[in-house]
């Protein structure tokens, strides 16, 4: 496979420790990219035209250049199409080329396959053409490529995590500046394990563009009493004397943002010192806050944190991502590894009727670039 292509492009899923849903509401949050990633192998082929090829599918897709836009609603090659259109866009040549895709994140888990497929698509075409690889503005334009044609109103976290990660290290990710530090991920005598509930979701039939509008909504309100331009500027003093304004679920949804931020603070303060029976704690109460202020866990996420939550060698376990299914992350002693994982998937298969999957992923680079 190798011989035959130019250059081998990875770009990872990710996690996100702490800091769920705040994103968009321009927070600050904290993930990790994954050794689980997308790898394409790719070479230019002196045509107006990009060949799509994938190692798990038979389907084999030709774009136009000059027709990206036209591409939006394929079931495959759609995200490739946007990724290349936004690149095209901001000034960028793109170039014929023949690219070969193999993904290990996961679809529908919550690791964000798709900004993984969008980082490294246009990663891929910058490097083909020998441009320089600003990954900010990579980030920035994959995102702009879910919203516009994937219908996914994502803040930047998950395209800025694959674009950014750094190996053995989590970003605290300020979603406003857009702007990061990297904090070194030493978790001693713990582990983090990754637990897919295996209910795939779908992000645009889903709640979550019903969720950006609420916490628009609060966020509209609350700027005419709080000098505020997003609701992660909002403290939890400035919450609690003017929550009566919102209403309903309008404030549950401004109450999870408000506290969410704050626990991403602590959060990353435990990190730094250690403490990582507090950081613990903070994963269970943002589970917490995610199952009843913001309703995006379900059944399945709520009996897989569950069952982690009560295992003793857990310390904290919550839902990782958009929810609505997908993964759930948990802080376990090292030397009861099996032991947890065993309990785990047995008591989640006795609640749900069926069978869950752990990973074995490792925190690793972003983005990858290999001459072959």
């Amino acid at each position: 496979m190798d011989k035959k292509y130019d250059y081998k492009v990875t770009a990872a899923g990710r996690i996100n420790i702490i800091g769920e849903h705040i994103d968009y509401c321009g927070g600050k949050v904290f993930p990790a990219a994954l050794s689980l990633n997308n790898a394409i192998y790719i070479r230019p082929n002196g045509t107006d035209k990009i060949n799509l090829k994938w190692t798990t599918l038979p389907d084999e897709v030709t774009l136009e250049i000059d027709k990206l836009e036209s591409y939006k609603n394929l079931k495959y090659g759609n995200y490739q199409a946007g990724a290349a259109l936004a690149w095209k866009r901001a000034g960028h040549k793109v170039l014929g080329c023949d690219m070969l895709y193999d993904c290990t994140v996961p679809f529908g888990s919550g690791l964000s396959s798709s900004a993984a497929i969008e980082v490294s698509t246009i990663v891929a075409l910058a490097t083909i053409a020998c441009e320089r690889l600003d990954l900010k503005e990579i980030a920035l334009l994959a995102q702009q490529a879910e919203r516009e044609f994937a219908g996914v109103n994502c803040g930047i976290m998950d395209q800025y995590a694959s674009a950014n990660g750094k190996k053995n290290h989590a970003l605290i990710l300020d979603c406003k500046a857009v702007t990061h530090e990297y904090v070194p991920l030493n978790l001693g005598d713990y582990a983090l394990v990754i637990i897919n509930c295996n209910k795939p979701h779908n992000l645009v039939e889903s709640k979550y563009n019903e969720r950006r509008a609420e916490t628009e909504t609060a966020l509209e309100i609350l700027k005419k009493v709080c000098d505020i331009s997003c609701l992660a500027d909002l403290t939890p003093a400035q919450f609690e004397k003017h929550k009566n304004l919102l209403g309903g679920k309008v404030r549950e949804r401004a109450e999870h943002v408000v506290y969410e931020c704050n626990r991403v603070k602590l959060a990353a303060d435990a990190m730094k010192r250690g403490d990582l029976v507090l950081l613990g704690k903070l994963l269970n109460e943002s589970h917490a806050s995610l199952r009843d202020k913001y309703e995006v866990t379900g059944k399945e996420l709520d009996a897989l944190a569950a069952a982690a939550q009560s295992h003793p060698d857990c310390i904290g376990s919550r839902m990782t991502g958009a929810g609505f299914g997908g993964c759930t992350i948990s802080l376990v002693k090292r030397s009861g590894l099996e032991r947890f994982k065993t309990a785990v998937a047995r008591e989640y298969r006795d609640k749900t009727g069926y069978d869950c999957k752990i990973y074995d992923a490792e925190i690793a680079d972003g983005v990858t670039v290999t001459k072959l």
